[in-house]
């Protein structure tokens, strides 16, 4: 008996998760995003990011918490590089991939996005109000 509650507790927690990153995925002005802080440190982690009032915000797509991880601020950030992703970096799930290498103040990480996205966020970038202080590569 005791070993089916902990199995039912455990299939409504992955429920709950599948849930969260459809919800997620399918919000207005969502896109699908990679995010790696500095290159090498960690990883590549799934996420979507959301534009809103000059920030993009960065959720990560498994989690519990339906905050942004990171919230990076338009204004002040800088795109110094631009690569195609590598077959071996995602372990050949994604294809045309272009990864970004930003900063945000001491903040520095990749953002990697599809075309449509990638379009989208130069997009988001270039329409910051007159005044403020872009610095893209």
């Amino acid at each position: 008996m005791m070993a089916r509650d902990v199995l039912i507790v455990a299939a409504l927690l992955v429920a709950l998760l599948l849930v969260r990153a459809l919800v997620l995925v399918r919000s207005r002005g969502s896109v699908l995003c990679c995010l790696r802080p500095m290159p090498g440190e960690r990883g590549w982690r799934v996420g979507v990011a959301r534009y809103a009032e000059g920030r993009l915000k960065w959720i990560p797509l498994i989690g519990l918490l339906p905050r942004p991880r990171h919230v990076i601020v338009r204004r002040g950030l800088v795109v110094s590089g631009r690569r195609k992703v590598g077959p071996g970096e995602f372990f050949g799930f994604l294809e045309g991939v272009t990864a970004l290498e930003c900063r945000s103040g001491e903040f520095g990480f990749e953002l990697a996005m599809g075309y449509r996205a990638l379009t989208g966020f130069v997009a988001w970038l270039e329409s910051a109000p007159p005044g403020a202080h872009l610095d893209v590569a």
